[in-house]
């Protein structure tokens, strides 16, 4: 259908001759209301945004030279993290002299990552960023509803230790 031809149907019924594809031969065209498409297309796309899971970060900071009980303690928060479906990650934070020995830190990394074991896989490979050297820990799989009971047993025992801290 000659150009001249289909723009005068699309004004006849008060709608736009759009091009859908200009590089098939001949072009492809449609006859549509544009001004609703895209908005229906905005809306579409902002409802999708809106369904889209955000994965939210926690973050745990380490010092080059962490004792074992506060090493044990961060552990145990990320071990938390991750089974909550947190993406954790870790730094170790360098202050002064201790940027000379960044190996240190690398080896603490690595003991962070062989204590975490399979319960993380590890997104980003370890990078120096500034004073930081960190790492991304992605949870291994998804909570399922026996985990949502682990998770309340575990609180419970937690809240219960608490309690009988104070009574003391």
């Amino acid at each position: 259908m000659p150009i001249r031809v289909a723009l005068r149907k699309a004004s006849d019924r008060n709608m736009d001759l759009v091009e859908v594809d200009p590089r098939a031969v001949p072009p492809v065209c449609k006859i549509m209301n544009y001004g609703r498409h895209k908005y229906e297309t905005s809306k579409k796309s902002h409802s999708a945004k809106k369904a889209q899971a955000k994965a939210q970060v926690k973050e745990v900071k380490f010092r080059p030279r962490t004792d074992q009980h506060d090493f044990d303690f961060k552990i145990r928060h990320i071990t938390h993290f991750l089974d909550d479906g947190y993406k954790v990650k870790v730094s170790i934070w360098f202050r002064g002299r201790e940027k000379l020995h960044i190996d240190l830190g690398r080896v603490l990394l690595k003991r962070v990552i062989d204590a975490v074991g399979d319960a993380a896989l590890v997104t980003d490979e370890p990078r120096f960023e500034g004073r930081n050297l960190s790492t991304v820990l992605a949870p291994r799989k998804r909570r399922s509803p026996k985990d949502d009971e682990r998770r309340a047993a575990r609180d419970s025992q937690v809240a219960e230790r608490s309690a009988v801290g104070r009574a003391q």
